[in-house]
């Protein structure tokens, strides 16, 4: 079953971080690998992972320049900063507190 807009929302910035821990990535192949690595239930929108992308840049979390894709097209790949890195740190800690805290409630016994 797909994950809904609302749930992707809060974890989008986490997921494209990690993502990049992984090597430089475009768009299109950040979007592609959160769909492979969990088995087409993220399925992230361009509407959606573009404006990430950009207030993250923004925000100095991650880097982008302009390469060629594997197609030969001219693509910009990313790749996450060490203020990305501590950010990322920070997400993953507030989202495993999280966790804990509700998986109590809505799984089963």
């Amino acid at each position: 079953m797909p994950v809904t807009k609302d749930r992707l929302h809060g974890t989008l910035d986490a997921l494209v971080l990690k993502t990049l821990t992984f090597g430089p990535r475009h768009g299109y192949a950040i979007g592609q690998w959160l769909k492979d690595q969990t088995r087409d239930a993220l399925q992230v929108e361009e509407g959606s992972l573009y404006p990430a992308l950009y207030r993250m840049e923004r925000d100095g979390w991650i880097e982008a320049e302009w390469g060629t894709s594997e197609l030969g097209r001219k693509a910009k790949f990313y790749n996450i900063t060490d203020a990305g890195r501590r950010q990322l740190r920070a997400q993953t800690s507030e989202f495993a507190t999280f966790i804990a805290a509700v998986a109590p409630l809505l799984l089963p016994a």
